[in-house]
């Protein structure tokens, strides 16, 4: 039976054990009506809540395939709208704070790529030569954008695939928003660095000439994810010399200079699996969020394994952390009480294009 709606300033200075408790109790209360979703990056103390835990997109398929009426997402805005795309239309997606967004979504919104659009188009056919790809880690209308203009969507695990996917249908390709991801998956598939200019939104004409546009074949905006741009070939080179017999596994979202010197480059689940499976006692340096980093050296501890943290400086994601057990158990309680709260709904004619670029990347990979 619905209540009235709870403040969320009555739990803002909540002593985080009682909140867990809360957390729990909420979570009896709705049973099977809840799917709790945790991504790799968040914090412990409201990981430890998950039903399900992966990376957004595997996270988003699996609440589809549950019965539950309502999804909380911990996580970031863009996973959420991912959720509710793909969710069954009586399925609610919620985000237990709004202000938990990505920064590197961010720097790619609708009006800039619209902007860029509008300038390629003043040196060649926009719709006949580029193939538009986005990044999963974006907004919906930027997957919509790529729906209507014969794009499509990417993960860091099948980057390369769907690139092959875009220069099937055209010869170019508009990669956005991280820099990082489209360079390191261009330069697998061969591709030249002279050829993967880097496209600024803030510039007349991306900062490029019209012979650089109509030379290249991967335009990469100019964007990249706070986290993994701050790890560096020095960090590296740092570890090499104290553990020569060690390995390097790193996110593709990291520059350029750390991927090639990694031993490997993957997405969160790709470092997950590798590192899990690796012998016994062996030496990892990981280049990725730093929560998933000490969860993976606590895991790895009974088998002798190494696993550190690729910066210096100790830094996560500052927008996955403002998931907190303050926000879960408010949400949690006013689901409990009949009161949705943050729920995220993506508009129908956004959703219904943004999950056509979402098909095209599962019938491409």
């Amino acid at each position: 039976m619905q209540t009235a709606t709870i403040k969320f300033e009555r739990y803002q200075h909540a002593a985080e054990d009682d909140c867990q408790e809360r957390i729990l109790a909420a979570k009896a209360r709705l049973g099977k009506r809840l799917v709790i979703l945790g991504h790799h990056y968040q914090q412990e103390s409201v990981y430890r809540h998950a039903d399900y835990t992966g990376d957004s997109l595997k996270l988003s398929r699996f609440a589809a395939q549950t019965d539950a009426e309502y999804i909380v997402f911990l996580g970031v805005h863009f996973m959420a709208e991912v959720a509710d795309i793909l969710s069954r239309p009586e399925q609610i997606a919620i985000l237990p704070d709004l202000a938990a967004g990505c920064s590197m979504a961010d720097m790619a919104n609708l009006a800039k790529v619209e902007r860029s659009r509008r300038e390629l188009a003043k040196v060649l056919d926009f719709d006949a030569t580029i193939t538009p790809v986005t990044y999963i880690n974006s907004a919906a209308d930027l997957k919509a954008f790529c729906g209507e203009h014969g794009g499509i969507v990417c993960t860091s695990t099948n980057a390369p695939k769907i690139l092959e996917w875009a220069f099937a249908q055209r010869e170019k390709v508009l990669f956005f928003p991280d820099q990082n991801l489209g360079r390191w998956s261009g330069y697998k598939m061969g591709i030249p660095l002279e050829q993967m200019p880097v496209w600024d939104p803030d510039q007349p004409m991306g900062g490029l000439t019209e012979e650089q546009i109509k030379n290249a074949k991967i335009l990469l905006w100019k964007g990249h994810c706070a986290v993994h741009q701050m790890f560096r070939e020095q960090n590296i080179t740092r570890f090499r010399a104290e553990h020569p017999d060690g390995f390097v596994i790193s996110h593709p979202e990291s520059p350029f200079e750390v991927c090639l010197n990694s031993d490997y480059v993957g997405s969160t689940e790709y470092i997950l699996k590798t590192v899990s499976e690796a012998p016994a006692g062996t030496k990892w340096l990981v280049g990725t969020e730093l929560n998933l980093v000490n969860r993976l050296a606590e895991q790895m501890k009974p088998e002798g394994k190494l696993v550190q943290f690729m910066s210096h400086v100790i830094c996560e994601c500052s927008t996955m952390a403002r998931i907190d057990p303050q926000h879960l158990a408010w949400t949690l309680e006013n689901l409990a009480d009949g009161n949705v709260v943050n729920r995220i709904s993506v508009p129908p004619h956004e959703a219904e294009l943004a999950k056509l670029t979402l098909q095209r990347m599962l019938d491409a990979s």
